[in-house]
């Protein structure tokens, strides 16, 4: 347990040697390399008490990503945890930018600069007081944190969000969910995920209680849940699915929880009533929101009698915008659709992004200025629907989740749906496969589970669609791989079928 008193001390040791080690070239960023400790929490209000944006690394990433994403942020300071110290090797390997190395936790860096003499090494001894310290505010436009995504080139994106984007988002979360001290609310993001951000700066609004899990509570998220009297649950939908799957969401299994959030990906229905029941002093909301546009930006509240009927394809909406945010339902040419027909998702308002670090053109496709406006909309990529006039706003996949097969227009979420409500089973990922010059010859799909019936699976989905969106096979993983931040990942299940098809 760490009170906010000494969290404040360390950042402002943080903050203080940061300022008196500044260098004068170079953008207003610094590098944070720490996973689940003190330092990386204080690391980034010390960053951010010094008036720079944070850029966190991750030591679960493959060492060169991270070194690239070093490179690219032309940080000039680095603050490491204890945890991280192992891969410190060979993340400088190849830096030829000399940086302020910040060990709060290390003792003796004398090693580390006999081994790496063009960068300054400074351990707990050698950092200044937190004593007197003067925070230096923020311009609005200044970044907070530069967070590289996953890139479509293989090039992470590095999405600059700036200090009145978090500001816009905090205002409006806080209120909305009535926020306050005595709140405990879960931790499960790693510092590259964005969602580590609503944790953190709104525990800071409000003086709640952030309770971290331990390596072991990531594995046990009901022991976690209980144990440590969380009062608010915020989580990717998998990580839902995986306590469904695991018999975790028995009735009133979570009485004490109050709010339950889910973002990152779609939210399966089934999983919503069993997790609504297994905390049924809960309100459950499904948020939406990528990167670039601030954590989340749409909210759906889950309604017992009400909610089921406004699902599609056995997905639960991403609802109404936040306060001050715009929504355009667009066809190809950024048009405007007419309402129940489908378009991708373009949003604008307080919450949108800078863009993405040094990279105009990128910059330029995504964030756009539709016929007829005057203002920025960020392109979500994301295929969405309003039904009607009144009804929520429904996510119906990715843009780029559908695929030609065999000349045919396919959206892959219809089929995971159709398995989904064949097997009853909620882990389902559908691919394109095998892929050729145009497109896919057909459909393979995974299913999570120890045991299936694929047989009368596929003959019930047969019967809901044409032939050939039925999937050649179904193959059966007792639990998908998942990528960083804990989405299943399609990346690594396409490459099952690349080495066993």
């Amino acid at each position: 347990m760490v009170s906010y008193a000494a969290l404040h001390d360390l950042a402002a040791r943080i903050a203080n040697t940061l300022r008196a080690h500044d260098v004068a070239n170079g953008p207003a960023l610094t590098a944070l390399f720490a996973y689940r400790s003190v330092t990386a929490f204080a690391g980034v209000l010390g960053i951010l008490l010094r008036g720079h944006g944070y850029v966190p690394l991750n030591r679960t990433f493959p060492v060169e990503r991270s070194r690239q994403m070093l490179q690219r942020s032309e940080c000039s300071a680095l603050v490491v945890d204890e945890i991280s110290t192992a891969q410190l090797d060979a993340l400088l390997k190849d830096v030829v930018r000399p940086l302020l190395v910040l060990l709060p936790e290390h003792q003796d860096v004398d090693p580390l600069a006999a081994r790496w003499p063009l960068h300054q090494f400074l351990g707990a001894k050698e950092m200044a007081s937190g004593e007197t310290f003067e925070p230096i505010p923020g311009a609005p436009d200044a970044i907070a944190y530069l967070l590289f995504t996953s890139g479509s080139t293989g090039s992470p994106k590095g999405v600059m969000v700036a200090q009145r984007n978090v500001r816009a988002y905090v205002d409006f979360v806080v209120p909305r969910y009535g926020i306050t001290e005595s709140d405990r609310c879960s931790q499960t993001f790693d510092l590259t995920f964005d969602l580590s951000a609503h944790d953190m700066f709104v525990a800071w609004e409000t003086g709640a209680c952030v309770c971290c899990p331990t390596q072991k509570q990531i594995f046990k998220p009901d022991r976690f849940i209980n144990d440590s009297g969380l009062t608010i649950w915020f989580s990717v939908p998998s990580t839902a699915v995986f306590m469904r799957r695991m018999g975790l969401l028995k009735p009133a299994a979570y009485p004490q929880l109050r709010l339950s959030l889910f973002c990152g990906e779609a939210l399966p229905m089934q999983t919503v009533i069993d997790w609504a029941a297994a905390a049924p002093n809960s309100v459950v909301e499904n948020i939406y929101g990528p990167t670039e546009l601030t954590i989340a930006c749409t909210a759906y509240r889950w309604d017992a009698e009400r909610s089921p009927a406004q699902c599609e394809q056995g997905v639960v909406p991403i609802g109404e915008p936040f306060e001050g945010m715009e929504v355009l339902i667009a066809d190809e040419n950024l048009r405007e659709v007419p309402v129940g027909h489908d378009g991708e998702l373009l949003m604008t308002g307080p919450q949108l992004t800078l863009g993405y670090w040094e990279d105009e053109e990128k910059t330029r496709r995504a964030f756009v200025v539709p016929p007829g406006e005057s203002r920025i909309f960020y392109r979500t990529g994301d295929r969405v629907r309003r039904t009607h006039d009144d009804a929520p706003i429904v996510y119906l996949g990715r843009m780029d989740n559908q695929v030609k097969i065999l000349g045919h227009r396919v959206e892959l979420g219809e089929i995971e749906a159709g398995i989904r409500e064949a097997s009853g089973v909620e882990g389902v990922v559908a691919l394109g496969w095998p892929m050729t010059s145009s497109g896919a010859d057909g459909v393979e799909a995974f299913v999570q589970t120890d045991a299936l019936d694929t047989k009368s699976v596929l003959d019930a989905v047969k019967t809901k669609l044409p032939p050939y969106m039925v999937p050649r096979s179904l193959r059966l993983l007792p639990r998908f791989p998942l990528n960083a931040n804990g989405k299943f990942d399609r990346r690594a299940l396409q490459q099952i079928l690349e080495t066993t098809v």
